[in-house]
Formats: C-alpha cells, sequence, structure tokens
C-alpha cells in the first residue's frame, strides 16, 4: 500500500506538469486547428530565462519570496511574449494556407529555438536550489518532499485561474467562440487575430509555469529538454480530447500515473513507451480521446 501511495503522489507531481504543457497545445488547436510544434521549445527557453532571471535578481544565491515570485511571473510573461511572437511573426502569415504548410512552419520554428538556444547558451546548465526541498516522513514509510506538494499547488491555482478566465471573462467567451468558428465570430465583431494572439500567449505561460517547476525540481536544464516532455504533453493532449481543456488534464494526469507506477511496478526502460502505447490504444477505440467530441468535418 506504501508503494502505491508513493507512485500515486509522483505520479499526480509529473502529471501536472504535462498538464500546463499540453494546455497550451490544446488551446492552440482549438481555436486554429494547428499543432504547435514549437510549444516544447517555449517550455525550454522558460527554463533558460528563469535561470537568467534567478541570477539577475539574485535568487540564485540569496532566495526571497520577493526573488522566487520575480523569477515566475518573469518566466511567464517571457513565454506569453515569445508565444505571441512565434504566432505573430510564424503563423499568421501563413493562417489562409493549407494546414501541411502550418505543420512545417511549425516544425521549423521548434528547430529554430533550440538549435538557436544550443548556440547562445551552450548543451547544459545547472539550475539553482530556489524553493525549500524538505521531505516529510508519513504512516508506513510514505515519503512527501515539498516539490511535490508545490507543484500540485501552483498547477491547481493555475487552473483555477484559467477556468475562471476561460469560462467567466469576455475574452474566454471569445475564446470559446472563435473555438466554435472563427468566420462567424468575426462576424459578429469579435477581435479574431487579437483572441488567437491571447490564446498563444496563455498557453505559453503555463509552459513557462511548467518550466520552472520541472527546473527546479530536476537542478538542470539544456536546450533538448523540451523535446521529451514537450512530445509526452502532447499525446497528453490527444489522450484527452485534444481541443478540449479538461480533457487535456485527465490525459497528462493519466499518463503521469502510467509513467509512474511502469517504474515503480515493472521497470524504467518501458516509461517513455507506455505513452504511445497509450496513444495507440486510444486511437483504436475512442480516436476523439477520452473527453473530446467526435465532429465530423464537411469536405
Amino acid at each position: 500500500m506504501t508503494v502505491f501511495l508513493q507512485q500515486l503522489i509522483n505520479g499526480l507531481s509529473l502529471g501536472a506538469i504535462y498538464a500546463l504543457i499540453a494546455l497550451g497545445y490544446t488551446m492552440v488547436y482549438g481555436t486554429l486547428s494547428l499543432i504547435n510544434f514549437a510549444h516544447s521549445e517555449v517550455f525550454m527557453m522558460g527554463a533558460f530565462m528563469a535561470l537568467y532571471l534567478a541570477r539577475w535578481t539574485g535568487a540564485d544565491v540569496h532566495p526571497s519570496i520577493a526573488s522566487v515570485s520575480l523569477v515566475v511571473v518573469g518566466t511567464m510573461a517571457f513565454c506569453a511574449v515569445l508565444g505571441m511572437t512565434i504566432e505573430r511573426l510564424a503563423y499568421r502569415p501563413l493562417r489562409k494556407s493549407g494546414r501541411l504548410n502550418l505543420l512545417i512552419t511549425a516544425i521549423g520554428v521548434s528547430m529554430l529555438l533550440r538549435n538557436g538556444t544550443l548556440i547562445a547558451c551552450g548543451p547544459l546548465a545547472s539550475f539553482p536550489t530556489l524553493l525549500p526541498e524538505a521531505q516529510w516522513q508519513l504512516a508506513d514509510g510514505l515519503t512527501v518532499r515539498s516539490m511535490d506538494v508545490i507543484t500540485l499547488s501552483v498547477t491547481l491555482v493555475l487552473m483555477v485561474a484559467l477556468h475562471h478566465i476561460v469560462e467567466r471573462t469576455q475574452m474566454g467567451r471569445a475564446m470559446r467562440a472563435v473555438s466554435h468558428s472563427r468566420d462567424a465570430a468575426a462576424l459578429m465583431g469579435i477581435p479574431v487575430d487579437r483572441v488567437i494572439a491571447f490564446t498563444f500567449a496563455l498557453g505559453s505561460s503555463l509552459a513557462g509555469a511548467a518550466a520552472f517547476l520541472r527546473a527546479v525540481d530536476m537542478h538542470k536544464i539544456d536546450p533538448e529538454m523540451g523535446t521529451n516532455m514537450g512530445l509526452k504533453a502532447f499525446v497528453a493532449a490527444v489522450l484527452g480530447g485534444i481541443g478540449s481543456i479538461p480533457g487535456a488534464v485527465v490525459g497528462a494526469i493519466l499518463l503521469g500515473l502510467s509513467e509512474t507506477f511502469v517504474s515503480g511496478y515493472l521497470t524504467s526502460t518501458y516509461r517513455d513507451a507506455i505513452a504511445f502505447c497509450l496513444l495507440i490504444v486510444i486511437l483504436l477505440f475512442r480516436p476523439s480521446g477520452i473527453l473530446g467530441k467526435h465532429a465530423p468535418e464537411k469536405v
């Protein structure tokens, strides 16, 4: 029972990171029907920005609530601006082109950001300890890490904020309208370009929060860190139903739990393979995803 609970906690913590990244994929797909493969590099660049902000604020030497908060907010803001810049320069000029053109562009932007970061920042960097690292021993040897508690708490707060934005604000209603039909939304006077840019900013800021949490937990960052995490987060979004915000969260938690239980009860060798096994099963039996809705397209 102790091993089960330990793996459950670890799986929820990992799934929370996947969820923050997966939300960016699913929101962009909901508005543009585009798989933004550059989103994984936004996550990666957020981790490097967090490192530089930590050095600039002195949080790497003397972390405080104010300095660490500034690092988190600055990282999320940087990723939001980066997401909007990618949308404005790379995707908007090709919006009326075919989906294949947009897909190729997304892959090209991803490679550009990854290799540019490699040239500018180097292959590997150590990340300082910015948050308290403590462990609490509960009954029967169960260990709870402070990072797991922080990760789950921050993710929960961001999920509540996202739900409020999407469901309770004017921009959120505009996002849902654009997701339903861009043409109809434009005819109703909704500024479609502004809504899409906001969607990129919102999803990218969540990836920035995930980058900070992941970097603090792992204590190292590199230009390739976004590739594996981004791919798994994309799988999580597809599992839950691409375009569905609750589905992205459900798929991410399911993926995180699956990985940790496979590592704990079988072997870590198959940890990465489980994501794609789950994807194949879902695509075979429910192509629209767990919470996705099947909507036939007119051709």
